[in-house]
């Protein structure tokens, strides 16, 4: 008889509770479902539940990110591998369409019933009514936007922001879902999906200024020893990527997520830029942003090829090792902090609100841009 190590059998009761609480969520619902049941059905104690997952809302949230299938295979015939000749990138209304598409796949089946539809739409509805939960929807809402507004800028003759349309789109895409699990039917997800496609033909006057930018401290100089933390996944590309080369680390609390576009704007021509996300609440909050980034960029590597998608690098630090390798001692919703390494050393920081757009435009000791 083998006997599993502790690590090996506490991996095999969360798989148990899993599996038992995809049932109970399917059958009944967020709201409906109870953990006691989801224990008799693992067959567990109520406590071996509540050691792995802390709430009912960490356990429904795990569950919705396992269900996150990141495929690489494109949405129509954008990309052909076995193509002699690599097809043109398609256009701002193309991509968008494709985008909308792979998008609405999640929408509930005929045949689904209402809970099991809802675990197919990954749907939040009724889940985060507390404030700490709304603020961090929302912000990991503007992340998207960004996320998706890169994408698409790579499509157009001069970079122009595409922050707004973005957000049009995802207000859309979002809506229809909302409806699709309310009032299932509704909507025909191939005329949103056109819908989108000329959302692009708008012209939404986006720009990018700030007010309180101009008003931003500037970073200070130092010369702090930097040592690298270990790799974590790249939320965009899906690849583990690490932190020893020069460029601009911006750690940012849940509640301040929308402060990335401050570093990707400001970042100079070369600049590596690294947005690590943290939160204290990893099993809830941590949880919660890497189900809608990973929801949202899965959909964008199924449309962009890889030199078109977003030219920075997002890591969720749920163990804080970034935040505690640049210095930062407590992390909370509202954190930002940002440091810029050069040849093994950090030689600018800056923390609090303007601090991503601070290190980024910052100069090296010398004088000289960096």
């Amino acid at each position: 008889m083998v006997r599993l190590t502790r690590a090996q059998q506490q991996e095999r009761t969360r798989a148990a509770v899993l599996v038992a609480a995809r049932a109970e969520f399917g059958e009944r619902g967020y709201a409906d479902a109870k953990v006691d049941r989801i224990a008799e059905r693992a067959e567990l104690t109520r406590g071996a539940v509540y050691s792995n997952f802390p709430s009912k809302r960490a356990l429904y949230l795990a569950v919705l990110v396992g269900s996150i299938e990141h495929a690489d295979a494109p949405v129509g015939s954008i990309e052909h591998a076995d193509a002699p000749e690599a097809p043109s990138p398609p256009g701002l209304a193309e991509a968008m369409g494709a985008f909308a598409r792979g998008w609405l796949e999640r929408l509930p089946l005929a045949g689904d019933t209402p809970a099991d539809g809802s675990l197919r739409l990954r749907s939040l509805a009724g889940v985060f009514d507390d404030e700490p939960g709304r603020t961090a929807l929302a912000q990991v809402t503007r992340l998207e936007a960004l996320l998706l507004a890169l994408a698409l800028e790579s499509r157009l003759p001069h970079h122009t922001r595409c922050v707004r349309l973005a957000e049009l789109v995802l207000t859309l895409l979002n809506g229809a879902g909302h409806l699709a699990d309310t009032a299932p039917g509704f909507a025909d997800p191939f005329d949103v999906a056109r819908a989108c496609e000329h959302l692009t033909g708008l012209d939404l006057a986006d720009t990018w200024d700030p007010p309180h930018l101009p008003f931003v401290a500037p970073a200070q100089s130092v010369q702090d020893r930097w040592e690298p933390p270990a790799e974590l996944p790249d939320q965009i590309t899906g690849r583990r990527v690490g932190f020893d080369a020069d460029g601009v680390l911006v750690v940012l609390g849940a509640g301040r997520l929308e402060a990335a576009e401050e570093a990707v704007r400001a970042a100079r021509p070369g600049d590596q830029i690294t947005v690590a996300v943290v939160t204290d609440d990893p099993a809830e909050i941590g949880r919660l942003v890497r189900l809608r980034v990973g929801d949202l960029t899965g959909c964008l590597r199924r449309v962009f090829e890889p030199e078109a998608r977003p030219g920075f690098r997002l890591v969720l630090d749920d163990h804080a090792t970034i935040a505690s390798a640049v210095g930062l001692p407590d992390i909370g919703d509202a954190t930002e902090t940002a440091v810029r390494v050069q040849a093994g050393e950090i030689i600018a920081r800056a923390r609090g609100r303007g601090a991503a757009h601070a290190v980024a435009t910052a100069t090296s000791p010398d004088g000289a841009g960096t």
